[in-house]
């Protein structure tokens, strides 16, 4: 038991981590809250909470078995996964970014908000990788892999509806620090160093029995 808490422990702080980075999503929401649409930017972000769930659960449904039954394909995506990880922090602490880019160019209305903020996550497959190599390593030895990955995925999609509900509580505040290029450059640097360490230290784990 004391594995399933240090998992989800491990795993919150990560997905926190992962979920304040300035980022698609972080935009679409804080251009809505920003004109004033309150309401619109709570269905997009309740729109990419869903898209991601949706996500988790295709990962579950489709890996829980083969992870169960294969430590093969365990060893191999743990592989794929610290590799994507310490890839993926390379390159923002190589090139962090300056900035990050809103579009206004469209008007979302309100009765919309809900399927674009969806759409933003299920029409990208880089989530679904994304999912693929990172919800697996956090499942502890002895449970059931497909539904403690469904676990995994409604708190990342409650601590993104937390975090776009501060984002629309507080927009002109938080909107305005995000906008600053050494914030942006900071959080980056640190998502990126984080995603190292967790792939560097998925690397070393011994094999799963």
């Amino acid at each position: 038991m004391e594995s399933v808490w240090v998992s989800l422990a491990a795993f919150t702080a990560a997905a926190s981590l992962l979920t304040i980075t300035p980022g698609l999503d972080t935009a679409l929401v804080l251009r809505t809250a920003a004109s004033g649409n309150a309401r619109g930017a709570a269905l997009a972000g309740l729109g990419i909470a869903v898209g991601c769930f949706c996500w988790a659960t295709l990962v579950a449904l489709g890996l829980g078995a083969l992870l169960a039954a294969s430590n093969l394909a365990y060893t191999g995506l743990r592989w794929v996964g610290a590799i994507y990880l310490v890839w993926t922090g390379y390159r923002m602490l190589r090139n962090p970014r300056q900035s990050f880019i809103t579009d206004g160019r469209r008007d979302h209305r309100t009765r919309s908000a809900f399927g674009t903020g969806a759409l933003t996550n299920l029409l990208n497959p880089k989530i679904g990788v994304f999912y693929v190599s990172f919800l697996p390593q956090f499942v502890p030895h002895g449970v059931s892999v497909a539904p403690y990955i469904l676990l995994l995925g409604a708190i990342h999609a409650a601590l993104g509806l937390l975090w776009f509900a501060c984002l629309i509580l507080a927009t002109r505040s938080i909107a305005g620090v995000l906008r600053r290029p050494a914030t942006v450059t900071i959080l980056d640097r640190a998502t990126g160093a984080a995603f190292m360490a967790f792939g560097v230290s998925l690397a070393l784990e011994s094999r799963r029995v």
